[in-house]
Formats: C-alpha cells, sequence, structure tokens
C-alpha cells in the first residue's frame, strides 16, 4: 500500500477513536465535516467542483452537510473504502499522485486539532511525497506571496518556490512544509529572512 492508502487507513481509525464532533485544523469543520468533505471529493462528481469554484459552493455545501448527516460509522466506512468505482483515483498511481497529499494534510489536520499532539517520525515514503508536492503547490499557493521564497528541509534539501523581494527561508521537515503551504500554522518551522518579511509572508492567505 502506498502513501496514499496508508494515511487513508490511518485517518479513518483516527476518525473512528475521536469521533465526529472532534476540532480539527480546517476552520469551522469538526471531524465529521472534513470527513464529509472528503466523500463529496470521492463520490459526487455533481458536487465536487464547487470545492474549487466558489459560485458553486453553496450546492457543494449541501451535499457536504447531507453526508456529514449520516451515522459515523457509515461516513467513516465509506471514506475507508476508498472513492466511487467509476473515479479516476481507483488507479493506484493516480490515488498516489492525487491522494498522497490530500490525505497527508487531512490526517495532519486531524491529528493537529488535538491536543498534546507531536509530530509523527520520519518516514521516507511520506517525506518524498510531502517533499514534491509543497514544491508543486507553492506555484499555485504562493504565487501571490509578498516576499520570495525557499523551502529549506534540515537534511539540506532546498528549493526556491515564489522570485521576489526579501526573500524568506522556510525551513523544516516535508510534512510540515507541505502543511505550511497549504496555509496552516500548527507547524514546526523556523524562518530566516528579515522580521518583516517573515511577518507578511505568515500572514499572507496562503493555499486555495
Amino acid at each position: 500500500m502506498g502513501v496514499a492508502g496508508d494515511e487513508r487507513r490511518a485517518l479513518s481509525e483516527l476518525f473512528e477513536e475521536i469521533g465526529p464532533d472532534a476540532p480539527t485544523l480546517c476552520a469551522g469543520w469538526k471531524t465529521r465535516d472534513l470527513a464529509a468533505h472528503l466523500l463529496v471529493r470521492e463520490r459526487r462528481p455533481d458536487a465536487a467542483p464547487g470545492i474549487l469554484v466558489p459560485a458553486l459552493a453553496s450546492y457543494t455545501q449541501r451535499v457536504q452537510d447531507s453526508y456529514a448527516a449520516q451515522p459515523w460509522t457509515e461516513v467513516v466506512g465509506k471514506v475507508r473504502s476508498g472513492p466511487a468505482w467509476y473515479w479516476p483515483t481507483t488507479i493506484g498511481p493516480l490515488d498516489e499522485l492525487v491522494n498522497g497529499p490530500e490525505f497527508l494534510v487531512h490526517h495532519e489536520d486531524v491529528r493537529r486539532g488535538q491536543p498534546g499532539w507531536e509530530p509523527r517520525p520520519a518516514d521516507p515514503a511520506r517525506d518524498a511525497v510531502a517533499w514534491k508536492s509543497a514544491k508543486q503547490a507553492s506555484k499555485l499557493n504562493l504565487r501571490k506571496s509578498p516576499v520570495g521564497v525557499i523551502l529549506k528541509t534540515p537534511e539540506g534539501r532546498e528549493a526556491r518556490v515564489k522570485d521576489g523581494p526579501d526573500t524568506v527561508t522556510v525551513i523544516g521537515a516535508p510534512i510540515e512544509l507541505l502543511l505550511f503551504v497549504f496555509g496552516r500554522d500548527v507547524v514546526r518551522l523556523t524562518f530566516e529572512g528579515d522580521a518583516y518579511a517573515v511577518d507578511r509572508l505568515r500572514k499572507h492567505d496562503r493555499g486555495l
């Protein structure tokens, strides 16, 4: 099983452990809302576009709310079983490409929404997906950054992901960088650069 499958299984187990009303890092969402989002994304081609297109968001929200209202065991079971048979991510390589970063981020959204969380130990496969995805997502999520950005791991891997003035270097493990790029602030990172530039970057609206 690849990273996407591993993270899906681990997230499903965590859902079962903490229940439908636990907090997450997704603003305004409890675990039931995040799980429902995943089901819309993988099972409802009519509603999934509204995840990204504001004009369609109200319909997507109604569909998501209908999933969130279902019995929790059924919701978790559907998340665990994966996408509908007709969904493209039933194909293994595409599942890894699309769902590896998606489930990595959302697993951490739930983990880090609970008190006393700690980063997971390094894992070569998981870290490789996180590093690659952080660099790729930066092209979109940091495109309007007011400062230049370099991502760097403690081991020295480095990627300039945004050209611009007053460059800030963001240093951390790959999963921490991925979460940062997707707009999460509950992360373990250090920043190198002018203090004002760092503050501007951290306040910038990262993510979609």
